[in-house]
């Protein structure tokens, strides 16, 4: 391997190496205890023990009970997760069922390029 080569491919390490070290604040916000909310709550935590294992923060907030909250983050529709770390800041929407869409919200996989065609 070339030098440029070697270094290129050290710097790539390197970055998934931090990567996996980069820590997540999470909230997910519900509407008390209905079946969605329950099944949102269940599907983020199997997400985030699968996926990011002892780096993350997952806060549940129950939007009754805490519309400042809500309404601080700009909630309009529930169950919604929002990624405040690592940046950029993002919205999932729904009961976090689909796990490929959760993925790539989280930043965690890239975007399948062949499915938008």
């Amino acid at each position: 391997m070339t030098k440029p080569t070697k270094d290129a491919a050290k710097r790539f390490e390197d970055a998934l190496k931090r990567r996996e070290q980069v820590s997540y604040v999470l909230r997910l916000y519900v509407s008390g205890t209905t079946p969605r909310s329950v099944r949102a709550i269940a599907n983020i935590k199997q997400i985030c023990e699968k996926h990011l294992k002892g780096r993350f923060e997952l806060e549940v907030i129950d939007s009754y009970q805490k519309p400042d909250l809500a309404r601080r983050d700009q909630v309009v529709a529930l169950p919604t997760l929002v990624k405040e770390l690592p940046t950029p800041l993002r919205r999932i929407i729904g009961d976090l069922s689909d796990t490929e869409k959760v993925l790539v919200g989280l930043d965690l996989v890239e975007k399948d390029q062949d499915s938008s065609a």
